[in-house]
């Protein structure tokens, strides 16, 4: 018997069975599915990392660091000052730089002198032989070239004494022995003390003197101080020498002029001079 609707119940039922068989979907929204931040909010314009003005750090840390900058400016401008080490000598190579030109320096004034020594005795040795070989023979017949031949000649000759001695070595003459060299008596260094010595003992002095620093030092500083006053007797000579000439260079020409002077007022009849 057909009933009316029959299919349709049907239908209806398969439908509500197919229902059931399909999955339900939850209206929650799937928490592994990518979530779009727009939806979530309104869009906003995302402000730019370099444009964002820098944070400013803490009144204390800006002190701290103007503080620490202030620092490093006075030391920089601040003197450096020197560790004085007392009673220590110094390093190897600025007391060998000391001695080195300590000496250089004594030889240099050394050569300088014996070389103005050598023009003084040339000078007045020339002055010397032409008073003696051209004037004086001269005399007899114009004896008023006495005065002033005999003002340049003195001159000349003192001079050539004083410019001689300064030139002259010096060599000590007393003797020394090992024990004087050993009691630091006697310099070792000196050529003027160790002549005396025999070599075995200048080997043997020279030895235990480079064993000992300090002794090298004392020894190496009084040779400069002897050298030093040797230099100082040079000069003080030297400088009498050229006063000596200086003095009769302006006497004997001061006394040509007067004699020549009083010839030519006297009618130039050189007799009638005293």
């Amino acid at each position: 018997m057909y009933v009316p609707g029959a299919t349709g119940d049907h239908d209806s039922d398969r439908g509500v069975d197919d229902m059931s068989t399909e999955p339900q979907r939850s209206e929650r929204p799937d928490e592994t599915a990518p979530i779009d931040v727009g939806e979530l909010a309104p869009s906003a314009p995302t402000p730019d990392l370099a444009e964002a003005p820098p944070s400013s750090p803490p009144p204390e840390m800006a002190e701290l660091m103007r503080q620490v900058a202030a620092l490093e400016v006075a030391v920089k401008k601040a003197p450096r000052k020197r560790k004085k080490n007392k009673g220590k000598l110094g390093s190897d190579r600025g007391i060998e730089t000391m001695f080195r030109t300590s000496y250089r320096t004594h030889v240099d004034l050394s050569h300088l002198a014996d070389n103005k020594a050598n023009i003084m005795i040339s000078i007045n040795g020339i002055m010397i032989s032409i008073l003696l070989a051209s004037i004086s023979p001269k005399i007899d017949a114009n004896p008023w070239l006495l005065l002033p031949t005999s003002v340049l000649l003195v001159g000349s000759v003192a001079s050539l004494i004083f410019a001689i001695l300064a030139a002259r070595p010096r060599v000590t003459s007393h003797v020394v022995t090992l024990d004087d060299v050993r009691s630091d008596s006697s310099n070792i260094l000196f050529f003027g003390n160790f002549i005396t010595l025999a070599e075995d003992d200048f080997l043997l002095g020279m030895k235990e003197l480079m064993q000992d620093t300090d002794r090298l030092y004392s020894n190496m500083i009084r040779d400069i101080y002897t050298l030093g006053h040797v230099l100082a007797k040079k000069f003080r000579l030297l400088r009498m020498a050229y006063n000596l000439f200086m003095i009769a260079l302006v006497s004997g020409v001061a006394s040509f002029l007067v004699v020549i002077a009083q010839v030519s007022l006297s009618g130039g009849t050189p007799t009638n001079l005293p």
